[in-house]
């Protein structure tokens, strides 16, 4: 069904996708050059960087970590300017966990001697003494019930440390010693919400002498943790909606995405105020133009901690929306002055899919950046990392859009606004907003008749990183 309603946008636009994603001959008729961009400048002549750099003035005044006042005090803005430009608008809070450590102390004394252990992350604040057993690897089916109650000896490896954890303490397991599985080093480790067994780490040479000293007999051990945990935190997604009249309503939605939380102590002015200043942006240029598909313009929380804002609310569209949904376009870090490098396309902005191939979201942006501010088309590549993966895996065509390689500023306290570029600004939501409004405008018979829509253009599959 969603083949059929793509194809049928793109028809009504003149174009048609061919096998191999490049764009092939529409209807007939010759194509009027002025007449290509008619529809772009109704959403592009609007845009201004202006906008989007005061946005990101107001959202990088303070850190936006998910699950801190910054954050809800960005929040609040955000939802304030979508119901401004008369968006339908949900503010959707969700729970995550977080670890937390605070004067984090650990010790593992066994014979009178501290082998000074690591204290996984997330590791529960507990005193305990008890026996020591080795399971191995602890992998589920291995796990011998006899753990009960015991302080289990794990080696790192095969498996997460959550799983790990989580085996033994199915089975009864009162705590966990964890040895390294290579080097010299013990700080590694995590574990989660509900796993109230303090976990540590030492060194790879010290479990190993555990493992012989096992051998000789049994002994038991004290691990004391104290000042560490797992809190629960709120974050929120924002969420915009905008049908057209029932009349002119053809089922279909187009999402914009960006995500509005920063790293811990980080202003996050490109990553990724501006990428939510374009989103709203967008919204404002797009609020009053003539539709027939849904505008559904969102930012993320708790990207940084792992997607979980976009994979929240991945999780809650019904099938309904699933199928209608044609095209996700995803804005990250699209401000920098100093990402980009020399001698890459359009100043370093790339497309990324999960999967490395062209969709129906980079044959469109890559066309209108042949003609708007880019003048160029836009490479693609494969990216995850961002908000757009979760789509992808709805099977809804998605892109991420991005400068590469990335600045040196990058999650660091000097992501700021001086660094932020107005013409990146204006080059990435000119590109992304006539890419929506190809999909959102209106059906017209002049549109049909003229063969007004871009021609074919070709565009590059890159090996380009965002580091490289």
């Amino acid at each position: 069904m969603k083949k059929k309603k793509i194809m049928s946008a793109l028809l009504t636009a003149g174009l048609v996708l061919s096998v191999n994603g490049a764009y092939a001959a529409g209807p007939t008729g010759a194509p009027n050059a002025q007449s290509a961009t008619a529809f772009d400048n109704k959403i592009i002549k609007k845009i201004s960087a202006d906008n989007m750099y005061n946005t990101i003035a107001k959202l990088s005044a303070q850190p936006r970590a998910a699950g801190t006042e910054g954050e809800w005090i960005g929040v609040q803005y955000i939802a304030s300017q979508f119901k401004q430009y008369g968006y339908e608008t949900e503010i959707q809070p969700f729970k995550f966990y977080e670890a937390i450590r605070t004067n984090v102390s650990g010790t593992l004394m066994i014979n009178g001697q501290d082998l000074k252990p690591y204290v996984f992350s997330g590791s529960y604040s507990a005193e305990v003494t008890a026996e020591v057993m080795h399971v191995g690897k602890a992998i589920a089916g291995t796990v011998p019930d006899s753990v009960r109650g015991k302080i289990a000896l794990i080696e790192r490896g095969d498996i997460t440390f959550v799983e790990k954890i989580q085996n033994v303490l199915d089975k009864g397991a009162v705590g966990v010693i964890m040895y390294n599985n290579t080097g010299t080093s013990n700080a590694f480790g995590q574990a989660t919400y509900g796993q109230n067994i303090p976990a540590i780490g030492i060194t790879r040479a010290q479990g190993l002498a555990l493992v012989e000293q096992l051998k000789a007999g049994t002994f038991t051990a004290t691990i004391k943790v104290s000042g560490s945990g797992i809190a629960e935190k709120t974050s929120y997604n924002v969420i915009a909606k905008m049908k057209p009249n029932k009349n002119k309503d053809n089922g279909q939605i187009v999402m914009v995405g960006a995500h509005h939380d920063s790293v811990p102590n980080g202003p996050g002015a490109n990553d990724d105020a501006s990428g939510t200043s374009a989103v709203l942006e967008l919204a404002r240029v797009m609020a009053n133009a003539p539709i027939d598909t849904e505008l559904r313009f969102v930012t993320f929380g708790a990207e940084e901690k792992g997607l979980l804002g976009s994979y929240h609310y991945a999780g809650t569209l019904s099938e309904n929306e699933v199928n209608n949904i044609v095209a996700h376009f995803q804005m990250d870090m699209i401000g920098s002055k100093d990402a980009g490098g020399t001698g890459n396309p359009a100043g370093g902005l790339i497309m990324y899919t999960i999967d490395g191939k062209k969709n129906l979201v980079t044959d469109l942006a890559s066309a209108a950046g042949a003609r708007t501010a880019a003048g160029e088309p836009i490479p693609a590549g494969q990216l995850g990392r961002s908000d757009h993966e979760p789509f992808h895996l709805l099977g809804i065509p998605a892109a991420l859009f991005i400068h590469s390689p990335l600045e040196p500023w990058y999650h660091t306290p000097q992501d700021t606004l001086e660094h932020i570029d107005k013409n990146k600004l204006q080059q990435v939501a000119e590109i992304v907003g006539a890419s929506v409004y190809q999909i959102a405008r209106p059906d017209t018979p002049a549109l049909q008749n003229a063969r007004v829509a871009p021609g074919p253009v070709d565009y590059e599959v890159v090996n380009r990183p965002p580091g490289a």
